[in-house]
Parts: structure tokens; C-alpha cells; sequence
């Protein structure tokens, strides 16, 4: 099967397209032929191994995992032994993880690790969904505890979580705050936001507005600045970093680090997101598409053979929401 793979960590061009064998599943795995996939953030740290400090897990000279790639859609071409919730043609959607290997014409993942694509989205819609759609229904359902009448403001509201992000706090039944620039302001009203922030106009942390939520996705803001935008008893939720360019040690962690520091001493909740791809996420997200409260929105697609541009356009900041594999 074609996919595309590296051997050592870099830039763009040391992703290559090439023939490598095609999985095989094991006895509680399925075989999906791949209609699309997704690039994310991680996606170009994994193949870079930034920051230093993330490459004790994927691999210290070179990447564990070969082919890249960890968002993906397709049908199911075959099963293992024990799997009895899916079959051979069943229209799939899921996150491969650490494991990567989504940017090729199969992939083989656990049972566990994949859901029913909603009926109403396209693969490439279904492939933006799992990691981003995951972050974002765990940040603010899960961490951030979003209710009715409840106040969120969402900082990266234009980017692949954001954009989802807007969409659920929406259908959580609150009143959304999106931070962006200029030119994605009306994108983010598309989305159902009730309030649009232009940062290179205004300072998000400065104004009056205090929210129940605050979800920061960018990691542009210090500890104190964000708490300023919250309420006495508000929470704020870390998963930042889309500011980070590379080239550290620990890269984004240390904001983080410092909220869980912070934490035990002061009234707001400030909250760290580890996200975790499953099966439950992924059937919850397909509710919430299925239902027509949260549509993926696309930035660009481009051909497999072409994953280094699309990294490389993902890399150098000029993409918003998602951008799509097809194969």
C-alpha cells in the first residue's frame, strides 16, 4: 500500500510517499481502508519530534512510529477473530493515537478505538472530527462543566478545536465568547458565537466581560491575564500551545506545568486537558453531528502524495479550522 513515511525527524521534506506493506489485523482489530485523514498540531510536532522532551515517547532518534498520520475515515475492509460491533463495509471514523500510521490507504485499529461515521457528514468532514472534536467535547463538558446560562469564552476560536468548540458551548446552551483574528471574525460568528474578540484589536483579558469558562487553546496569555477574564469562582482550561513554533525543551508544558502549580491555591479552577481519544467520545460527537449542532469546517484538502504541503501550510500558521487528507 502507498503511505506516507518518515525515518528521521525534521521538516517537511523528510516525509516520503512510499510502498510498505499493508496491515494486518489482530484477533480485536479492524482493517479500514482510508477515505481521509486529518493533520493536527501534533501532527507536525510528532514529525519534527518537538519538543525535545516529547521524544522519550516517540522515540529518541527517530520516530517509533513510521508513518504519520493519527485522524482518519473509511470502511472497514476486514476484522480480526474477535470483533463483533463492526463489518466489512461498515463507514468508520477514528484516532489512532501515539500509534499514528493515518496517512495510508489502510490502517488497522482496535474495536474499541472506532465509531459509526455520522450519516450526514462526508469522510473528509468525519476524518476533522476525532482528536480536535475529542479535545473540545472534553474541555468543556467534561473539565470545564459548561451548563445552560453559563458564560464561555473559547481563545483560538478559528482553529480546528475552536471551531468546535464554538459549536458545542453552543449546544451546551451557553453564551460564547470567541477570540480570533480579523480576517476569521465572521467565521466564528458563522458558528453560532454570540460575542467575536478581534485580538489585534482588542485584549480579550482587559475588557469588562467575565466568563464562567475559559478555554485557551493558543497559550498566548499568561496565567494571570486569563484569570482576569474569569469569573471569581470560573474555571480555566489549559490546552494550549498553538503559539508554540518548536525548537525547546519542554515546549508548551510549562504553561501548563504552571497551572497545575497554581491549582490548589487559588478560588478559580484552572484545569489541565489531557485528552483521550474512545469509542464514547466519538459516539458523542456523532450525536452531536447527527443532530446538526456541530458540522467540521474544512480549510483546505490536498491528495496523499502531498501531505509535506499541507503540513508545511499547517505548520507556518496560515490554516484555520482543518485541513484534510484525501486518499
Amino acid at each position: 500500500m502507498k503511505a506516507i513515511v518518515q525515518d528521521r525527524y525534521g521538516p517537511p521534506e523528510t516525509l516520503t510517499l512510499a510502498e510498505v506493506p499493508a496491515p494486518v489485523p489482530a484477533p480485536d482489530e479492524v482493517l479500514v481502508r482510508v477515505e481521509a485523514a486529518a493533520l493536527n498540531a501534533y501532527d507536525w510536532h510528532a514529525m519534527r519530534g518537538d519538543p525535545w522532551l516529547a521524544r522519550l515517547a516517540m522515540g529518541r532518534s527517530r520516530p517509533r512510529a513510521r508513518i504519520r498520520g493519527r485522524d482518519f475515515a473509511g470502511r472497514v475492509e476486514a476484522v480480526g477473530a474477535d470483533v463483533r460491533r463492526v463489518r466489512p463495509g461498515d463507514p468508520v471514523f477514528g484516532d489512532l493515537g501515539d500509534a499514528n500510521g493515518a496517512f495510508a490507504e489502510y490502517v488497522c485499529v482496535p474495536e474499541t478505538s472506532v465509531a459509526a461515521t455520522p450519516a450526514n457528514l462526508t469522510p473528509q468532514q468525519a476524518a476533522a472530527l476525532p482528536l480536535a472534536g475529542t479535545t473540545a467535547l472534553m474541555g468543556l463538558r467534561d473539565v470545564g462543566r459548561v451548563e445552560p446560562g453559563h458564560h464561555v469564552l473559547v481563545n483560538g476560536a478559528s482553529g480546528g478545536v475552536g471551531t468546535l468548540a464554538v459549536q458545542l458551548a453552543k449546544a451546551f446552551g451557553a453564551t460564547v465568547t470567541g477570540v480570533c483574528s480579523t480576517r476569521n471574525v465572521e467565521l466564528v460568528r458563522s458558528l453560532g458565537a454570540d460575542h467575536v474578540v478581534d485580538y489585534t484589536r482588542a485584549d480579550f483579558t482587559a475588557g469588562p466581560r467575565r466568563h464562567d469558562v475559559v478555554f485557551d487553546l493558543v497559550g498566548n496569555r499568561s496565567l494571570t491575564a486569563l484569570r482576569q477574564a474569569l469569573t471569581p469562582t470560573g474555571t480555566l482550561v489549559l490546552s494550549g500551545g498553538g503559539v508554540y513554533r518548536g525548537g525547546s525543551l519542554v515546549g508548551p508544558v510549562w504553561l501548563i506545568a504552571r497551572g497545575r502549580l497554581l491549582a490548589p491555591f487559588v478560588r478559580q479552577r484552572v484545569v489541565t486537558l489531557a485528552t483521550t481519544p474512545s469509542r464514547q467520545h466519538l459516539d458523542a460527537l456523532r450525536a452531536h453531528a447527527e443532530a446538526g449542532r456541530l458540522t467540521p469546517v474544512i480549510d483546505r484538502t490536498y491528495p496523499l502524495h502531498e501531505v509535506p504541503d499541507a503540513l508545511r501550510y499547517l505548520e507556518g500558521e496560515h490554516a484555520r479550522a482543518k485541513v484534510v487528507i484525501t486518499v
